[in-house]
């Protein structure tokens, strides 16, 4: 299954059909080819009271193409860092809270990416990583341009206690070490596929 949260809406990508558990706002459609796809997506993703569509093929490779034919992609990656409290940080971007992550490189390492991009984005060295966690997957716009972004993620810990700086040309107004305990105002002003990260790795031992 891939999950790819959507505009206002979570797509499911599914090779199972015993992981559809019909409930209100949701639907289950078959998918057979790209033409299929875009319209289906285009008529459901403007239904406003749908929250969850699930798409099915029997190959979920298949299925992810002609999902990912409909948008230009970008691969990124990122890190949800700790400190030695147990802190992690974060990056106020844009009137949200968010994790620090970018696009990775031409040529360039995903792990090598992740570390790259949250030293420019907090001004930090020394960490490193400490295990692989869940892609993400979500859409925007460009301009007029439909993106899909696949982020990579990574658990860092980080030993430099140097103060941090935000990369203020990246929109980058503010970063914080943050306890769990006051996960709170994160969850309140942040980004579904953010919540997503935190939750897996708040429900995960280290």
């Amino acid at each position: 299954m891939i999950k790819i949260f959507s505009l206002s809406k979570i797509i499911y990508l599914i090779n199972n059909q015993g992981v559809f558990k019909p409930k209100e706002n949701t639907i289950l459609v078959e998918i057979q080819s790209s033409d299929e796809m875009i319209l289906t997506y285009n008529g459901l993703v403007n239904e406003n009271k749908l929250k969850e569509i699930y798409f099915f093929n029997e190959n979920l490779q298949r299925l992810f193409g002609y999902f990912s034919s409909m948008f230009r992609i970008i691969d990124a990656a990122g890190g949800l860092v700790k400190n030695n409290k147990g802190e992690c940080l974060f990056i106020f971007r844009n009137g949200k809270w968010d994790l620090p992550k970018g696009k990775i490189e031409k040529g360039e390492e995903v792990e090598m990416a992740a570390i790259r991009e949250v030293e420019e984005e907090c001004g930090m060295t020394g960490l490193t990583i400490i295990k692989e966690l869940p892609p993400n997957y979500h859409t925007y716009f460009i301009k007029k341009e439909a993106i899909l972004k696949c982020t990579y993620w990574f658990e860092m810990s980080c030993d430099d206690t140097s103060a941090l700086v935000p990369q203020e040309e990246e929109g980058i107004t503010d970063v914080q070490w943050i306890a769990i305990k006051n996960f709170k105002i994160v969850f309140d002003n942040t980004f579904e596929s953010i919540k997503e990260v935190l939750k897996f790795e708040m429900r995960t031992p280290s």
